[in-house]
């Protein structure tokens, strides 16, 4: 494989990688719930002007949630792909990547408290 393939195949990976996006966007509400608090955190990042490392926790909570709600949606794929039938392994499978969205978000929450709620309490009084 010479350079000019393995470009090709970069660049049909980022392809892949925005398609399942995108998907995830037109197809789960939870992801769109999460783009529109995310745009609203940014908002709220940019008006109280955060400073940088709590910048930075706000980018991986973001990431974080956005990763972990695509890994969610591909494993009910899977599991949807396997069985159409009810079976308690597939219940698992599926209860367990949304327990994993959900402590994440849990702390994604934390998180926002701790850096906002202090900004909210000076900007209030």
């Amino acid at each position: 494989m010479d350079l000019q393939d393995k470009q090709f195949t970069i660049w049909k990976s980022f392809h892949f990688a925005f398609t399942g996006i995108k998907t995830a966007l037109q197809t789960e509400r939870n992801m769109r719930i999460h783009l529109l608090v995310s745009i609203i955190v940014i908002g709220c990042s940019i008006f109280f002007s955060i400073n940088k490392w709590e910048w930075l926790f706000v980018i991986v909570a973001i990431g974080g949630i956005f990763s972990l709600e695509l890994m969610n949606s591909a494993i009910e794929r899977v599991v949807d792909l396997i069985t159409v039938e009810y079976h308690p392994l597939a219940k698992q499978a599926k209860d367990l990547a949304a327990g994993a969205v959900f402590i994440y978000a849990v702390i994604v929450v934390v998180i926002g408290i701790i850096i906002f709620l202090p900004y909210f309490i000076r900007w209030l009084f």
